[in-house]
This record gives structure tokens, sequence and C-alpha cells, in this order.
């Protein structure tokens, strides 16, 4: 279900807004059809790859990205814990992460690569341990810094209960399809870019988006109106 966002300006940062189900000519009319693509957007990849926060939070935001993608590891290491700090630990947003894949070279696919070590964490229930380990050592696109030997090292970091599990996961290629359908789905919304911050507020269709590395200013004034019923 392709998804056209109309251009809007919001803390000074432009962004993109659109009702499901309403006038945008592009989204279903059926409420069962947007209620299931909400659901999608919503809902965790895998079982522990949950969005953290409170169930029951007001807004969910949710990060598409790339583990290559430097914007994406210069949100993640400037902005995302004051994020979580200001939101999601006072209950007010759930913050999940879903694959757009940018950065792949058809030689390697370095990039799907991360995101399948990130699913091979999830299974020992150590997925935003070592979604943040990967963007913590970032070196940009295709610089080679992506292999089996690192994404086996990140793991060590975080202490995964059980490496070797986590290596034959990772060697299998376990997760390659997921990936291949996470990133179908962003695209299918007309996502093209990363980071981009899908933002939803509980029982409501419409959604706010935000794109690359914003600063907690413009997370800020995004959630402000959305609060206040301005958006």
């Amino acid at each position: 279900m392709a998804v056209l966002f109309g251009a809007l300006l919001i803390g000074g940062s432009i962004t993109a807004f659109s009702n499901f189900g309403g006038k945008n000519k592009s989204s279903s009319s059926n409420p069962a059809d947007t209620q299931q693509l909400i659901s999608n957007l919503t809902a965790p990849v895998i079982p522990g790859a949950e969005a953290i926060g409170n169930d029951n939070a007001t807004l969910n935001i949710i990060e598409f990205g790339d583990y290559q993608c430097p914007f994406c590891a210069r949100f993640n290491q400037e902005t995302k814990d004051q994020l979580v700090s200001k939101y999601v630990d006072t209950g007010i947003v759930r913050f999940g992460f879903k694959d757009l894949v940018i950065n792949d070279l058809p030689k390697d696919k370095l990039s799907t690569l991360g995101a399948e070590a990130s699913y091979c964490a999830a299974e020992q229930n150590k997925y935003w341990d070592y979604h943040d380990e990967v963007y913590r050592n970032s070196r940009g696109e295709n610089t080679g810094w992506i292999s089996i030997d690192s994404l086996v090292g990140f793991a060590k970091n975080v202490h995964m209960p059980n490496i070797s599990q986590f290596t034959e996961c990772l060697n299998s290629h376990k997760f390659n399809q997921l990936v291949a359908q996470n990133d179908m789905f962003a695209k299918g919304l007309g996502l093209g870019s990363t980071p981009t911050f899908l933002i939803l507020k509980d029982n409501s269709t419409k959604i706010a988006a935000l794109e690359g590395a914003q600063p907690i200013k413009v997370f800020d004034d995004v959630i402000a109106q959305f609060l206040n019923n301005t958006l």
C-alpha cells in the first residue's frame, strides 16, 4: 500500500503528514486496511525486537534506518538517549526501529548483513543493546567496517549469552528474507531516505514524518503539536 506524504513545515524542519483513510488518494478507504497498516507499523519485527516504552504510550515513533547510514548513527549517538529520557521513560512515547536498506552494494549487501545480525541478537534478548553497539561503531557507508568478524565482535561487546548461536545465525543468513520484507514494506510506504521517523498518535490515523538526524528540539515541537492536537 503506497502512501504519499504531503509537505508540511513543523518546528523549522521539513516534515510530512498523511491521514490514512482520509482524503489521501493513495491510501485505502477501508478502515480495516488502515488499521492493518498502522498495526504493521507498530508491531515488532520479531519477538525480542519490540519497541521500547510503555505499551499504553500516547505516541509511537518508528525509526526507519540503515546500519551503514551515518545520519542514523548521528541520531543514535546525539539524540536517541535524550528522546528516550524525555519521552519514552516518562510513558509518553514508544520507540521502535524498522529496516530501510539503502546502502547495500550488490557484491556484499553489508547493510542487510547488519540488520540480520540485529535479529540474531533479538533471539537472545539483546536487540537494543546490539542495535546501539553497531551504531556506536559506525564508520560510514561501504567502508568495510561491517563484516562477519566485526558483527561477532559487537556481540561479544554486549555480552551476548551464546556467541556460537549468534555466529551460526549470522552465517546462515537466517533473517535475510525478513530484512528484505522490512525493506519492501518501508519502500511501499514511499520512504526513500534514512533515517525517517514516522510519528503516530494512539487512536488516530494521522502520521507525521521527520527525515534526517534531527535534534531533540524538532522532536519536541512535533510531539507537542500531537499532544496539543494542533497537528
